[in-house]
């Protein structure tokens, strides 16, 4: 299992993802919505902008994406707490912990990258997303 910080940004996610490789080091993944099996979601004009980014730095993981506005956020509220799991069983029982109480804003299911994903605030206000191992 791993935890590691997810931003999201409203158009700049690989400005910002270049600043901390700058500052931190480390290899940056970049998935763009063009050519994507998110493209058809991604606002117009948004094909180039970062659908799924990762930082892989000596100081840890980063991930970042850009949405829309109204999606977004703004500073200091645009980001979640991401949580990578081993098992669909996992992802299950975490995800129904971290719920109790909060709101699911996606529920946990099957998506093309994961076998199990999904979005929730806890009761807290903290955002997390829950993804599990690659689909079969």
């Amino acid at each position: 299992m791993q935890i590691n910080p997810y931003l999201v940004f409203n158009g700049n996610a690989e400005e910002v993802l270049e600043f901390y490789r700058g500052a931190l080091g480390g290899k940056l993944e970049l998935t763009r919505f063009e050519g994507s099996l998110a493209a058809e979601h991604a606002p117009p004009g948004w094909g180039q902008k970062v659908m799924h980014g990762r930082l892989d730095s000596p100081a840890g993981v980063i991930m970042a994406s850009d949405a829309s506005p109204e999606r977004g956020g703004k500073p200091g509220d645009n980001f979640s707490i991401a949580i990578h799991v081993d098992n669909e069983g996992q992802a299950d029982v975490i995800f129904s912990k971290l719920a109790a109480g909060g709101t699911v804003t996606m529920p946990l299911e099957k998506t093309f990258w994961s076998a199990k994903f999904g979005m929730l605030t806890d009761k807290f206000g903290i955002g997390w997303m829950v993804n599990g191992p690659a689909p079969n």
